[in-house]
């Protein structure tokens, strides 16, 4: 209403029309606007033949319990399609909790942003409660990031000491998550499966673990073009873990 008494009509532009009852917005035929909304899952362009060119491990990697702790062995080769030796000084097994280790099977940078992965988890997990993560509760989140994670073609063994005493869990990429007293993965697990189903009793002590280790991993390296190059020991007790590599198996055996 103006100052003469009239009133002024409104402009149209000057506020939102609803639409008419029976019009609705311009939307896909499905939509259903109760269900829930999520994003495209991420598609990787990475063909068979793009594998061959992919570092992987090839690899063997053990991991057993004993009554003080955990051993596991790893070799030390890294190759392109099994074929090219492309490294002969990797690391496959890091310590990723206080007294935790995760080993690595399959591509390199796959088990490398995994491991970096579970570590900062766990580092996070430790920051928040003050306390750290049970083995159970580790090997859980390990095989939900393997489930729905973006880690390729990995194939770790987690291996790890808490209050319950030594765990040996195999992860398989699918996120499945097996505990064992021992276990193997990788290109060369049945000549080592071998050593271990003939040498591993449940009263080993670390010492005699170690030793049963590294035969696992010298019997493959005699053959399996994907393993060798020498053995990365570790050991995990309540005290902590304990890593060394050694390019000659004499020193351990």
């Amino acid at each position: 209403m103006n100052g003469d008494g009239e009133t002024t009509p409104m402009r149209n532009e000057e506020f939102s029309i609803d639409p008419a009852p029976n019009e609705r917005p311009d939307l896909e035929p499905d939509f259903d606007p109760y269900a829930p909304q999520v994003g495209d899952l991420p598609e990787s362009d990475v063909s068979e033949a793009d594998l061959d060119n992919v570092n992987k491990t090839g690899t063997t990697t053990i991991g057993l319990t004993t009554p003080d702790g955990v051993v596991m062995a790893t070799d030390m080769r890294a190759s392109l399609g099994g074929r090219f030796v492309s490294n002969k000084d990797v690391q496959k097994v890091e310590q990723v909790h206080p007294t935790a280790a995760l080993t690595m099977a399959g591509s390199v940078g796959g088990a490398q942003s995994f491991i970096q992965t579970i570590r900062a988890e766990a580092n996070l997990y430790e920051a928040r409660r003050g306390e750290n993560m049970s083995m159970q509760a580790l090997s859980t989140l390990c095989g939900n990031f393997l489930r729905g994670g973006p880690f390729f073609m990995v194939s770790p063994i987690l291996g790890g000491v808490d209050s319950e005493g030594g765990h040996v869990f195999s992860l398989d990429p699918a996120g499945g998550v097996m505990r064992d007293d021992y276990t193997v993965t990788g290109s060369g697990m049945q000549m080592a499966y071998g050593v271990l189903e003939q040498e591993y009793t449940d009263d080993l002590s670390i010492d005699e673990a170690r030793t049963v280790a590294a035969r696992g991993i010298k019997s493959a390296v005699e053959r399996d073009t994907g393993s060798g190059n020498g053995v990365f020991l570790a050991e995990i007790t309540d005290a902590g873990v304990d890593i060394e590599g050694h390019k000659d198996f004499d020193e351990v055996l």
